[in-house]
């Protein structure tokens, strides 16, 4: 029988934009434990930044209010939620298309959900107006073996 790893971290903070590099600094520790490479490491760790800054720049505008994060690791799956309370997103679709900005008066590229979904294995975007946004992303970490496989596949690969 297959033995499950479980474990789960939750984190609340005011939606100061100071505290964008606390959250991601925390869920890069937390996920720590799953043993990722430096890239996945990365891509954990900017796909936070765009999350967590979305919740602070668009979801509370000039407002404080308190940013969640909830993550979760399922043996080698790392699941995090990043939530607000804020105003919410009126139409999610158009919000998730590249280059999309309800800001055009800063200086920011609309790519907040393309770069989440282009470093996550999965993105999901929940909104209700004047409740708040729900961003839940899931990011598979290889296994170590999987990890040797995939370079002696690509070392291969350049040999042949």
């Amino acid at each position: 029988m297959k033995s499950i790893y479980e474990n789960e971290m939750k984190l609340e903070f005011l939606s100061k934009s100071n505290n964008e590099a606390f959250a991601r600094i925390s869920v890069a520790a937390f996920a720590s434990q799953l043993d990722p490479t430096v890239e996945e490491l990365a891509d954990i760790k900017t796909a936070i930044s765009e999350a967590v800054t979305n919740a602070i720049v668009h979801g509370y505008e000039e407002k404080e209010g308190i940013v969640r994060i909830k993550c979760r690791i399922i043996d080698n799956v790392l699941t995090v939620e990043v939530s607000d309370s804020g105003k919410g997103i009126e139409n999610i679709n158009e919000a998730r298309k590249p280059l999309y900005t309800s800001k055009p008066n800063l200086e920011r590229s609309g790519m907040g959900f393309t770069i989440m979904e282009s470093f996550m294995d999965e993105l999901k975007v929940e909104s209700v107006i004047g409740l708040g946004t729900k961003v839940t992303m899931k990011k598979t970490i290889k296994k170590e073996d999987e990890k040797l496989e995939s370079s002696f596949n690509s070392f291969a690969e350049m040999n042949n």
